[in-house]
């Protein structure tokens, strides 16, 4: 899977998203443009990957479902996680996924992304088309947004030149529950967190 800037994907675009023929969509829409007006303030005054991430992760924390994405990217195995292992979890994606990103920052420098369609395949459902231009190549980015009750709309998982976050993380995870439970995908979890620190 390609690593680039995630949210620096979500942040660059501004006012080019197509037309959305739902209320659903439009109001999906909406807080997409509002997420990336933030994002590109606070990446345009980071002058380090440490600093973004730090002060990224409030405003990431609310764009970006990550008790959702970390369920979908353990998958089948998530059902026998405890609630304590879930919120550990959850806890140890969350920092892994912000310091992957964060880590590949290039300060002064954004992509520059044009929204081509959002579409609406399920009830509760967005899924925005976009193409991102990064350091002189082109990348198709699919953001997938779920509408959560008493939360609204939430990011649950992004699509890179076909490769899904979600889908690439379950089978290191899946992998890793099978050969020993709910223990070892926390600890490498804990073993990868380290190591981006």
């Amino acid at each position: 899977m390609k690593t680039f800037r995630v949210f620096f994907f979500l942040a660059a675009s501004l006012t080019l998203l197509t037309p959305a023929p739902a209320a659903a969509s439009q109001d999906a829409e909406a807080f997409l443009k509002k997420s990336v007006d933030e994002v590109v303030g606070i990446a345009r005054k980071s002058q380090t990957s440490a600093e973004l991430a730090e002060r990224v992760r409030p405003l990431l924390l609310l764009t970006i479902s990550f008790p959702d994405m970390t369920r979908l990217a353990i998958g089948p195995g998530w059902r026998q996680f405890s609630e304590a292992e879930r919120a550990e979890s959850t806890t140890l994606f969350t920092a892994l996924i912000i310091r992957t990103y964060a880590g590949k920052f290039t300060p002064g420098e954004l992509p520059n992304i044009v929204y081509k369609s959002i579409t609406s395949p399920a009830p509760g459902k967005v899924e925005a088309v976009t193409t991102t231009l990064y350091q002189g190549s082109k990348y198709e980015v699919v953001y997938r947004l779920t509408d959560l009750p008493g939360k609204g709309w939430r990011i649950t998982d992004v699509v890179i030149e076909g490769v899904s976050m979600v889908a690439n993380y379950r089978a290191q995870f899946d992998a890793q529950f099978k050969s020993g439970g709910p223990s070892a995908v926390i600890r490498s979890l804990k073993k990868t967190v380290d190591s981006r620190k």
